[in-house]
């Protein structure tokens, strides 16, 4: 490989870090800009969500039922297990509730790096047609024959994204 070719690759890797840390920092930002409440809902799903979780329920249940039936030798104080059936209903309706105020919080940054990632498309798609027009009027000085010249003209053209998104549902229907 070329010491040019190297050079770009070192470049293009350089470039890739420095994204990534930008988006990194930003969603270290992010969190850091959290409430008090959603870092708490963040820290129960993350919780129940684990193995740990499973583990230690597993455990408890397990105790719970084998100390009322009796296998543990010891008095039982929930025979029909209803204090076991409530405590888990309980439990299943505030899990549930910290669940779905989680993905909110993550519909919602998700909706915002879906934004990014359609205005970076805008522009890149802005900056091909610019790039396309330019080559093409190159090569009209040039005397340079394009082959597809209609379909050029077609790529040439802005690209109105409320368009897109009618033509889009138009055919959904």
């Amino acid at each position: 490989m070329s010491a040019t070719a190297d050079n770009e690759i070192q470049d293009i890797t350089k470039l890739i870090e420095r994204n990534v840390n930008a988006l990194l920092n930003r969603k270290k930002e992010d969190r850091k800009k959290m409430s008090f409440a959603h870092k708490v809902v963040a820290a129960i799903t993350s919780f129940a969500s684990s193995m740990l979780s499973i583990y230690m329920h597993t455990f408890f249940f397990t105790l719970w039922i084998a100390w009322n039936l009796g296998y543990l030798r010891l008095q039982p104080f929930d025979k029909n297990f209803i204090i076991l059936a409530t405590f888990a209903a309980v439990e299943a309706i505030f899990l549930t509730t910290f669940v779905l105020i989680g993905q909110k919080q993550m519909n919602a940054q998700a909706d915002k790096w879906a934004e990014l990632d359609l205005q970076i498309s805008m522009l890149t798609e802005h900056e091909v047609t610019r790039m396309l027009m330019l080559v093409t009027e190159i090569a009209r000085k040039m005397k340079i024959e394009v082959a597809g010249n209609k379909e050029i003209e077609e790529l040439a053209k802005d690209i109105h994204p409320d368009k897109v998104l009618d033509t889009m549902e138009k055919a959904s229907k």
